[in-house]
């Protein structure tokens, strides 16, 4: 699908600076756009890369800039629906040229592995582990390619009159107060973005679960011990083993959340995944230096609705996923699929049936990932009150899970990713 060309229209406007601590009226440029959305991370920036498919204009404001944006690591292990979307976004040819396709998972338990052949239990579907911040970079490239607009360091970013038919976006660039006045607003700015902070608190409800633990993960330049993702549950705590490519391996370990960084060398951290692995993978683990370490909270969250009048939520600012089940990044694009064809059916066809029925739609999905995400959590993880018995019903649930065709099937479809 080639992407439509739109003339942007952009208006000067006399307009007083905010917070100005003189008289001095500045000018400001305004822009005029279709929708306005905040945030280029994965699901702002495929949101405008598909709008711009569809003919429909858009501005993206992001209040980092571009490196930043590169530089944070996520997850990337994408369904087969998220790599149909970025097929029709038209960025997915370094994906298939660098993505490694899965056709399942492993699960280590009581000492040894078995895999969970999901391929076969789906008849056919597979994941693809392909960086978020590869991702992030294809969807950047594409849009620069095209000259679309994004505006980085957009400082103090405000949202208004989204509850009328004329919504506006406030910023400061540059010492300057500028708007862009918008049909639609899109708030792809994650959970502690400006979108949803915008909204009055008695006009949306929050479901929250914080996990008594952390995830610390290490990024290396060694190859992978496994050829796929090994999930582990082990009396010392979870582990997974992870890779980015044939060459860069992501490791996990659970921590607890009162932990830091600073407590754990590269040694120590090997040490303690090996101690968590079956033998034969502790034996063939390939260590060097870390180039990054972090520690991540785990935390499920949902905020309901997910549409506020002119304003539509979308990706994390919606709702945060445990990363156990691998849907923080494909539950964005899930979302950016069902707010962008809403939009091309208003402006196509002046129809309001997708943007009213976008909350319902993409909530019935996103509650079926969080409970998939915290059933693996729950299966996988040693909780502060886990006791023997806890740690027996773990087990039998994975034994159940690796020798039933009904349990292994369930668990493929869910991972795989449900249908649209």
């Amino acid at each position: 699908m080639r992407c439509g060309s739109i003339v942007r229209k952009q208006v000067a406007r006399k307009v007083p600076l905010i917070r100005q601590q003189s008289p001095k009226i500045l000018w400001e440029r305004s822009l005029r756009t279709q929708v306005a959305i905040i945030g280029s991370g994965p699901a702002g920036l495929l949101l405008g890369q598909l709008l711009d498919c569809y003919g429909i204009d858009n501005v993206i404001l992001e209040r980092k800039d571009r490196e930043y944006i590169l530089g944070r690591i996520r997850a990337g292990v994408l369904e087969q629906g998220t790599v149909g979307l970025l097929e029709e976004a038209g960025v997915a040819e370094r994906l298939h040229r660098d993505g490694l396709v899965h056709d399942g998972v492993e699960l280590c338990f009581g000492g040894s592995r078995y895999r969970i052949d999901m391929k076969a239990a789906t008849g056919g579907k597979t994941m693809v582990v392909y960086g978020q911040t590869e991702v992030t970079r294809d969807l950047m490239d594409a849009r620069l390619k095209v000259g679309r607009e994004t505006i980085y360091d957009a400082g103090d970013v405000s949202l208004h009159d989204f509850g009328t038919d004329q919504p506006k976006v406030r910023y400061v660039k540059d010492g300057k107060t500028r708007e862009v006045a918008c049909d639609f607003i899109a708030g792809c700015d994650g959970f502690r973005g400006v979108s949803r902070l915008s909204v009055p608190t008695e006009a949306i409800r929050m479901f929250e679960r914080i996990y008594p633990f952390g995830w610390l993960g290490i990024l290396s330049d060694t190859p992978p011990v496994s050829p796929e993702l090994i999930y582990t549950n082990h009396e010392r705590g979870f582990a997974l083993c992870s890779m980015r490519s044939a060459t860069r391996s992501r490791y996990y370990v659970q921590c607890t959340n009162d932990d830091h960084v600073d407590n754990w060398s590269d040694d120590r951290f090997w040490d303690e995944l090996r101690r968590r692995l079956d033998p034969k993978a502790a034996a063939g683990i390939v260590i060097g230096p870390s180039i990054e370490k972090s520690i991540a909270q785990l935390r499920s969250f949902v905020a309901e609705p997910m549409r506020f009048g002119r304003l539509f939520l979308a990706g994390d600012a919606a709702h945060i996923v445990p990363p156990t089940g691998a849907k923080g990044l494909n539950l964005a694009a899930s979302d950016v699929r069902y707010l962008s064809h809403a939009l091309r059916e208003f402006y196509n066809e002046r129809s309001h049936a997708g943007i009213d029925g976008y909350s319902s739609k993409a909530l019935a999905r996103v509650w079926k990932a969080e409970r998939f995400s915290w059933w693996m959590t729950s299966m996988l993880h040693r909780f502060p009150d886990t006791d023997e018995f806890s740690a027996r019903i773990q087990l039998a649930e994975l034994n159940y899970l690796v020798s039933s065709q009904a349990a292994t099937a369930a668990m493929s479809e869910q991972y795989v990713g449900l249908p649209y």
